[in-house]
């Protein structure tokens, strides 16, 4: 956390921040101090930034950390800067990677783009006028020829770009690194100086990156922005960082019900986490029961982006399924059989309906007793129906966690 001089009015800033650079929080020199900066800048709302590259379609709750960030200085008054990196998601950013990344035609580039700012509209402000400015730096660095990219690469040493952590382990390992990764940092650095930015947000992992940001702003005449950094949030596994590749997620599109059926299963040592990176709830007055820990901050997390209806509804389902109750809530997902060709197995639409990761795991979670219809225990393995209408309205369920009803 920043240093423990934080004015109480900026309860906001330090919730959940790792840390601030600089930070120097007895200066009154405001290129030192955040605070001081944001207390005594009048003439105009600080401009904060915060790059995304648009590399796949969905995204998860650890994506939403720094966007609920920005969303906290746009409430106190400030413009957040949102940067679409149509341009450097076709690069790939190297950090915390092994290997190059796949680099993205541009076409694949703006449907993400599109996707990703229909999932942020349940956090950010994009009512208020100038509190966003939404900006695509192909706008920038798309123009620039190369004897600019020349000037922009001669900021900056092989000795440096090797520090960064990723590059460093990479080459230790005598792994390929490639020319166009070095110039990733500096495009996203350049984005900095493109709008101006006052501070920029990121992920722990982030601070080289919005390190060069201060560098290159600096040379070409700016006041170089602060860095805030956020920690990055742990999946359900209590393990690793939250990621669909390691399928420890929780997506913002997931329905009411997945969303609620996964977070009020959240580890006890992961409550606090949680409840303070993914919440404005004061942490103070929380339940001292962990189990009302667990639906409080289900009932929290999928109101904010299902409405508290929804949330309620999904919460009675989810306590129906667990006790083998029918329910009759749209709250739970739908899966259509429309494309099965019946007679069908069990564990053909296991599989299909995306419960399993493959039929013969299907098999298993049956035998296993971890497969009910309708509320009532699977026993057959190879269980088979002959037409749509022996599961018309039915909840298939696998564990306590995965459901869908099934419709023709």
């Amino acid at each position: 956390m920043p240093s423990s001089n934080k004015h109480p009015k900026l309860d906001w800033l330090y919730r959940g921040t790792s840390e601030i650079f600089p930070d120097r929080p007895d200066s009154q020199n405001p290129d030192e101090n955040l605070a001081f900066r944001i207390f005594t800048q009048t003439d105009r709302p600080l401009r904060i930034k915060l790059g995304i590259d648009p590399t796949g379609a969905q995204l998860h709750l650890g994506h939403s950390i720094p966007f609920r960030k920005l969303r906290a200085f746009q409430d106190a008054g400030h413009q957040a800067v949102l940067i679409i990196g149509d341009f450097t998601a076709q690069i790939g950013d190297p950090t915390g990677k092994s290997e190059v990344r796949r680099q993205l035609t541009p076409e694949a580039v703006r449907q993400n783009a599109q996707t990703y700012l229909d999932q942020l509209r349940p956090i950010l402000d994009f009512q208020t006028p100038g509190r966003l400015e939404i900006r695509y730096n192909s706008e920038w660095l798309a123009k620039l020829d190369l004897e600019e990219i020349i000037r922009l690469l001669s900021t900056m040493t092989v000795g440096q770009m090797l520090a960064k952590e990723g590059f460093s382990e990479r080459y230790d390992r005598e792994n390929p690194i490639y020319l166009h990764e070095f110039l990733y940092p500096l495009m996203q650095g350049y984005d900095s100086v493109a709008v101006d930015a006052d501070v920029e947000l990121g992920g722990t992992d982030q601070k080289f990156n919005l390190a060069v940001g201060r560098d290159l702003q600096r040379h070409f005449g700016q006041k170089p922005q602060f860095g805030l950094l956020l920690p990055l949030l742990l999946g359900p596994d209590g393990v690793n960082k939250m990621s669909k590749s390691l399928n420890n997620y929780v997506g913002l599109t997931e329905d009411a019900l997945s969303m609620y059926s996964k977070l009020e299963k959240t580890p006890d040592k992961l409550l606090a986490q949680y409840f303070e990176l993914l919440t404005d709830l004061p942490l103070d007055d929380l339940p001292e029961n962990p189990r009302e820990c667990q639906k409080l901050l289900a009932l929290e997390v999928t109101s904010q982006y299902w409405g508290e209806t929804a949330a309620r509804e999904a919460q009675e389902a989810a306590i129906g399924l667990v006790q083998g109750q029918k329910m009759e809530t749209d709250a739970v997902p739908e899966y259509s059989l429309a494309g099965v060709e019946f007679p069908a197995k069990l564990s053909f639409i296991l599989k299909d309906s995306k419960l399993c990761a493959s039929s013969s795991e299907g098999r298993k979670m049956v035998q296993n007793g971890g497969v009910k219809l309708d509320g009532e225990k699977v026993a057959d393995a190879n269980a088979s129906f002959s037409s749509p209408e022996d599961l018309q309205g039915k909840v298939l369920q696998v564990g306590k966690k995965k459901f869908v009803r099934l419709i023709g």
